[in-house]
């Protein structure tokens, strides 16, 4: 079996050698390579990652996480790579537990993601906790089966996973657990310990509200595409029960005074209504388009 370990990289020149030397000790004898995408790096990443022994492809921008993935999965494929592992180039992740990604995925699953919430997090921003448990619930109900950390940057994963297609421009890591879930590829978790970053910040990921408004998008556009019915009906129900109640006002008002209270309430309703219903008829007839 070859593992690929894939390493998105932008201005990292200060841990990038010190976090591939150590995926090269928690490998050890294993038949593994290391390549690290550098995203548009203005330091000197390039040079630590390949005198530290990875191969280095490099975008000529700064093109941002998702497209670094991409990257990374189309060169991993390129190197006939069995099982891909995905990790940061920050050096929070401790290589020592890429072993046990693998461990679990030779146990028969297609996709074991690294969960900082059931492992040990030496430092998180209350922020970021808030927003990574919302994305894992929400991810946890599309994907109908309970994940703690939908935005682990450590997973390892088969080929075949590494093949699904990512629509997102701006980050992969809730789309692959979505589209792998409706692939009906098995999904587990192993805890792993997630570690106080020690020069800088983030840069992959540099504004986590920016972050959250196009994750967010990409999470809506996903369960629109994978679960029509449910999301139209939620949307179509809610105008439909708005148009019922100001119905129910008008009426009500008509039976206690004999006015409606205003034709404009009456018309509202009617058009509330009407959108209501096309809405849920349209989720029905998307659901159908996407069964044939």
């Amino acid at each position: 079996m070859k593992v690929v370990v894939a390493i998105p990289a932008y201005n990292e020149e200060q841990t990038i050698s010190t976090v591939v030397e150590e995926i090269k000790k928690a490998l050890g004898k294993r038949s593994f390579e290391i390549i690290v995408i550098d995203d548009g790096s203005t330091d000197r990443t390039t040079e630590a990652a390949g005198k530290a022994g990875a191969v280095v492809y490099s975008h000529p921008g700064n093109y941002g996480l998702a497209e670094a993935f991409k990257t990374a999965m189309a060169r991993a494929l390129e190197h006939k790579a069995d099982v891909i592992v995905h990790t940061d180039a920050d050096g929070q992740y401790a290589a020592e537990d890429i072993p046990k990604l693998l461990q679990k995925l030779s146990e028969g699953n297609d996709l074991v993601l690294g969960s900082r919430f059931s492992g040990k997090i030496q430092h998180m921003p209350l922020i970021n906790r808030i927003g990574n448990r919302a994305f894992s619930g929400v991810i946890s109900g599309i994907a109908r089966q309970r994940i703690t950390d939908s935005q682990t940057g450590l997973r390892a994963f088969t080929s075949n996973v590494a093949k699904l297609p990512i629509i997102s421009n701006y980050t992969y890591t809730q789309e692959q657990i979505l589209r792998a879930a409706r692939a009906k590829y098995r999904i587990a978790e192993v805890p792993v310990t997630f570690r106080k970053r020690t020069h800088g910040k983030s840069r992959l990921l540099r504004n986590p509200f920016d972050y959250a408004i196009k994750a967010w998008i990409t999470i809506f556009k996903i369960y629109r595409d994978y679960e029509p019915l449910k999301f139209f009906g939620v949307f179509g129900g809610i105008i439909l029960l708005i148009g019922l109640l100001l119905g129910f006002l008008a009426t009500y008002s008509f039976i206690t005074t004999g006015l409606v209270g205003g034709i404009p309430r009456v018309v509202l309703s009617g058009v509330f209504i009407t959108m209501g219903i096309q809405i849920i008829l349209f989720g029905f007839l998307a659901d159908m388009l996407k069964t044939k």
